[in-house]
């Protein structure tokens, strides 16, 4: 049975769009431009931070988070950028039973609007930052089995990609859900992997309540 599920940020809570073009903004390219050339870089299965470099090389993202926050255009979302079933999927799931986890690679100051966002609807926010390991260093999900009251074959992982949720949360024994939104996840979609190796493929966090029953039931 899945007992607790456990939430990637960016492309599955957070939509990034906004985020993402005011880092086109910052570099002084057009964000259709930006956007393109992001696009290209993770189709070929490099690193999304390879973005930057076509624009700026020797970009350090983790140095101009910090200039951008000195110049009073810090790392910012709220609930506008949330997905719109977000809030239903987390109520639903919470009226369910399960307990719920929010883990991504995130900043601490991620961390901290994470935890305005969510203070009542889930039992753990983790990041990155706050555990000194990131998506998909084998680690991270170690973070995640301690802090998680379940065991791991009773988590489900729910993420938007296969490279930094999917194949690491079943290397470390959970169960996931790959849900068909953001870049990396409408690329990978059609991949030998994307099919066959997540528990289940979802378009909305709104099938997860439903999908979860059912499954648990097959296992009863």
């Amino acid at each position: 049975m899945i007992r607790a599920v456990v939430f990637d940020v960016g492309e599955c809570l957070v939509d990034e769009t906004r985020e993402y073009g005011t880092w086109a903004d910052w570099l002084g390219v057009p964000r259709h431009t930006f956007a393109s050339v992001f696009g290209a870089v993770i189709a070929q299965g490099r690193d999304y931070r390879e973005t930057f470099q076509k624009f700026r090389p020797g970009f350090d993202l983790y140095a101009e988070r910090e200039k951008r926050a000195q110049a009073g255009q810090p790392e910012r979302f709220g609930e506008e950028d949330l997905y719109a079933d977000v809030r239903p999927a987390l109520a639903q799931l919470r009226a369910d039973g399960l307990w719920l986890g929010i883990a991504g690679n995130q900043t601490v100051r991620a961390g901290h609007i994470l935890r305005r966002l969510f203070t009542d609807d889930v039992d753990l926010i983790g990041t990155s930052d706050d555990w000194g390991a990131s998506k998909p260093d084998p680690e991270f999900f170690v973070r995640v089995a301690e802090a998680v009251p379940y065991a791991p074959e009773e988590t489900l992982y729910v993420g938007d990609r296969m490279d930094n949720d999917v194949r690491p949360a079943i290397a470390a024994g959970m169960r996931t859900a790959l849900i068909r939104r953001g870049p990396w996840a409408h690329i990978q979609w059609t991949s030998e992997d994307a099919v066959r190796l997540p528990t289940m493929r979802i378009d909305s966090l709104t099938e997860l309540p439903e999908r979860i029953a059912k499954l648990s039931a097959e296992e009863h």
